[in-house]
């Protein structure tokens, strides 16, 4: 993580005092535990799969993208490992687990768990949604046509989804549901040629690449995902992942960066910064997107 904050030019927000408070993200993904770089600042959990009550994470990849949004580093710093801190480390979480312990779920789960966002978002002040999962090739056009309407009715109602272009790459139209949406921003890993381990299937390029069937841009952001260290469920410590699943919180955090310095901001206006503020810019990096995340650039008034 340190590599990646330093990748994203987040030290700025630092210094400007910056650090998610207040800020509250969703994540649906497969759970949390109460890692101790995270058990403060979880708000809520609910089970869509099992309706099991009490906080667990039964595959890991949940943890994992909670503490690059959210943990704080502490126990990476008491045990002199480094500093794992994520990119908001004091936002607030809420877990929707979606996925279960093979990493599988389905289209009703994430519906469900849609609906519950909206019931809720207001009572909590959820102002992001992070979501590093995507359905498989095969699945049926009414179930992806069910999801994306879906998550665009989160993104209507106030909330800044952020979804996770898919480990499909490096060929085109390999962008998974719900980031081929229009209104959604879609993160892909910027680093995704450099040296993968390959035990997780993943492959040189594997960035999910558009352009849409729709001819549209995708994914719009870019952001680190390869061998990104960050919080364990066994809560012992911390893990290394790859892949867009890990790029995409990288963005959600900076976009609450973003959103602690300016919570009136709407999701059509966070987009549109992420799009002028990106840096260095697609054209630069020999990528069809609007760029790397940059935090500095993203937060800093004036001329940047």
């Amino acid at each position: 993580m340190e590599r990646v904050r330093r990748y994203i030019h987040a030290d700025y927000a630092y210094k400007m005092g910056l650090s998610g408070k207040n800020v509250t993200i969703a994540v649906m993904d497969t759970g949390i535990v109460p890692h101790p770089d995270l058990k403060d600042r979880i708000v809520l959990f609910r089970d869509f799969c099992q309706n099991r009550i009490g906080l667990y994470d039964d595959n890991g990849h949940g943890t994992h993208i909670a503490g690059i949004l959210a943990g704080n580093g502490m126990q990476s710093i008491l045990n002199k490992k480094g500093n794992y801190m994520g990119i908001a480390p004091k936002a607030r979480l809420i877990s929707l687990k979606v996925l279960d312990a093979k990493g599988n779920g389905s289209t009703q789960n994430m519906l469900e768990a849609v609906d519950y966002l909206l019931r809720i978002r207001e009572r909590f002040h959820i102002r992001i949604l992070n979501i590093s999962v995507g359905m498989l090739p095969d699945a049926g056009k009414k179930e992806q046509l069910a999801l994306l309407e879906a998550v665009e009715r989160l993104w209507d109602a106030g909330i800044v989804v952020v979804a996770a272009a898919g480990n499909n790459g490096p060929k085109e139209n390999t962008v998974t549901v719900p980031g081929i949406s229009r209104k959604i921003v879609t993160v892909g890993s910027c680093d995704d040629t450099e040296q993968v381990t390959l035990k997780n299937g993943l492959e040189s390029g594997y960035s999910g690449s558009g352009p849409t069937a729709c001819c549209i841009v995708k994914p719009e952001i870019l952001a680190p995902g390869t061998n990104i260290i960050s919080c364990n469920k066994n809560m012992k410590g911390y893990t290394v992942k790859s892949g867009t699943s890990m790029a995409a919180p990288v963005v959600s955090g900076s976009i609450a960066l973003l959103t602690e310095l300016h919570p009136d901001f709407t999701p059509q206006e966070i987009k549109l910064r992420l799009y002028e503020r990106a840096y260095p810019r697609g054209r630069q990096i020999g990528k069809k997107c609007w760029g790397i995340v940059h935090v500095e650039n993203l937060i800093r008034e004036g001329k940047w």
